[in-house]
């Protein structure tokens, strides 16, 4: 299997231009691991679409498969474009949550930084979760994936793996959920996740379009501008909208490469 290895803000994936095969459950679980494989938090594959420019489906490093990521997405974006297969700036990428739309900023040829259209998000009322031995005040937020964003103080030395995992499989969310935590500094968003699937992430683009929603949401932060919101992995640009969220940021090769059995 061919692959190219791609990250955006350190949200690094397996990249495979063709369909789907059959054990790709076994295949992401295998090549995900940082120790016995190519190590990845799993694998994106890239397909012709009918009804958009290209189809992507995302499968994390557990075997399962997720709707939507915007780092990933972002990737997509660049691996299209630089390895030939459109000429265009403005794609349509077909996923399980949607067709999204991406505008590619091109530099001599390469491209620097991608804008991605993440739709619409809907925020939910605030519930209250037990996770072990302490309760949290969570923002339920679908970025057409499900997410929980928590704000705290001290995000920086929170104790992330503890309730993530714990959170994660809460019985409130029969699918599970991608659980982000937060902090409000100033001009930015100090964000940390924990990704359904995955474990810790350096970045989550469409838990970063949930966190900024739910800022709006709680008038924490203000509507219709950008807004930095600053991951493990490096900084994203994340604008809400009535019409929806945008995007911004970058998307870098790794290496290619080739897998044997």
């Amino acid at each position: 299997m061919k692959f190219t290895k791609m990250q955006g803000l350190g949200n690094d994936y397996l990249y495979i231009y063709g369909e789907v095969p059959e054990n790709v459950k076994d295949l992401a679980n295998k090549y995900s691991d940082r120790h016995f494989g190519v190590g990845s938090d799993g694998l994106i594959f890239i397909s012709p679409s009918k009804v958009a420019d290209f189809k992507m489906r995302i499968f994390n490093a557990d075997g399962s498969e997720a709707k939507m990521c915007g780092n990933g997405i972002r990737c997509i974006g660049k691996y299209v474009y630089e390895k030939g297969y459109t000429d265009d700036t403005v794609l349509t990428i077909e996923t399980p949550s949607g067709i999204k739309t991406l505008k590619l900023s091109v530099v001599f040829g390469k491209v620097k930084s991608v804008s991605v259209d993440m739709g619409k998000t809907v925020v939910k009322n605030e519930i209250t979760l037990t996770a072990g031995d302490k309760e949290f005040t969570v923002v339920p937020v679908s970025v057409g994936n499900p997410h929980i964003v928590i704000f705290a103080n001290d995000v920086e030395n929170f104790p992330i793996e503890k309730y993530g995992k714990i959170l994660e499989k809460h019985p409130k969310f029969k699918d599970g959920v991608n659980v982000e935590f937060a902090e409000i500094k100033g001009g930015f968003i100090r964000m940390r996740v924990w990704e359904r699937g995955s474990g810790i992430t350096l970045a989550c683009g469409t838990g970063a379009s949930a966190t900024v929603s739910a800022a709006v949401k709680k008038g924490l932060v203000k509507e219709n501008e950008f807004i930095t919101v600053k991951l493990d992995g490096g900084d994203l640009q994340v604008k809400y909208t009535d019409d929806g969220v945008i995007m911004t940021g970058g998307a870098e090769f790794i290496a290619d490469g080739e897998t044997y059995d």
